[in-house]
């Protein structure tokens, strides 16, 4: 190891070295995006106060309600109009929005039933993208090239460089059959130097985000209750099979695409654009339009 971090230093200019060294040190940034309402919850009134560090929501949640639920729809996830404005491609929109809706589909496969949005279901989960913060492509770029090349010659990888991070905020509810609401969440997370790869597309860290947020709003459906801060529950089965591209429990689920799965793993690593690797689904109705009540 010796011996290579010498050949590195031979050819890599001192300003660099001391770049890196000084990422690796902990310059760490957070693009802070708040929590926002985009108007179209049936009630805010029932929230509770804001909590979190890496992400923040605000949550209402009637477990008594979900005990009886059976059949699950999912209405496909609009955007808002602040949000809309900040993402002119309708193809990176449904991008984001195709791979949230995905993800609470397979993950509340684990206890409910999944249907088509045309069809009746105890309860309707409806998503809009109340904001997001483009990620910067170019400096996007700069960072896969910067944390992949210097992983060939130092012991760890150096951070994402803490500037052009992008964020995502939602808001959900779960109604019953009758309009009424079971469940709420707002949610907004940035991206982190630290803890979120790079990927350079404009929909990078809003992309990873809607499966974050998807796995977390599909906690609170499944239990009942606000999800603990550290799961270490194993992923199920069927969950596992989706995530690696496979056929997902319900036909339902099929209207999302299939998971990118190991490919789209290793793409993500190397700061690929996920477009390239998650395609549309066929057959699925464009998602750009504008939420409104």
């Amino acid at each position: 190891m010796q011996s290579l971090i010498w050949v590195f230093s031979s050819f890599v200019p001192a300003r660099a070295i001391g770049l890196a060294g000084l990422l690796a040190t902990g310059l760490a940034s957070c693009q802070s995006v708040p929590l926002k309402e985009a108007g179209t919850l049936t009630s805010y009134s029932n929230l509770g106060p804001s909590k979190g560090m890496v992400a923040k929501k605000r949550l209402y949640v009637d477990g008594q309600r979900l005990a009886g639920v059976k059949t699950v729809r999912i209405a496909p996830t609009m955007f808002s109009f602040a949000a809309t404005s900040k993402v002119k491609s309708g193809a990176d929109r449904d991008l984001v929005s195709n791979a949230l809706d995905r993800a609470l589909c397979v993950a509340l496969s684990d206890r409910y039933e999944m249907v088509s949005a045309d069809q009746p279901a105890d309860l309707t989960v409806r998503s809009v993208v109340a904001d997001i913060v483009p990620t910067d492509k170019a400096l996007a770029g700069v960072s896969t090239a910067v944390t992949v090349g210097t992983g060939f010659v130092l012991p760890v990888s150096v951070p994402r460089l803490p500037v052009g991070l992008g964020g995502l905020a939602i808001e959900a509810e779960a109604v019953d059959a009758g309009g009424l609401q079971s469940a709420a969440m707002l949610w907004a997370r940035g991206a982190n130097s630290i803890l979120d790869k790079p990927r350079v597309s404009e929909v990078g860290d809003a992309y990873s985000f809607a499966t974050k947020f998807a796995n977390e709003f599909s906690q609170v459906l499944i239990s009942g209750k606000e999800p603990k801060a550290l799961d270490i529950s194993l992923p199920t089965r069927q969950r596992m099979q989706s995530w690696l591209g496979g056929k997902p429990k319900y036909a339902a689920c099929d209207a999302f695409g299939r998971a990118p799965g190991l490919l789209g793993a290793i793409a993500a690593k190397y700061g690929a654009p996920p477009q390239w690797i998650d395609k549309k689904p066929s057959g699925r109705v464009p998602t750009s339009g504008v939420a409104g009540r």
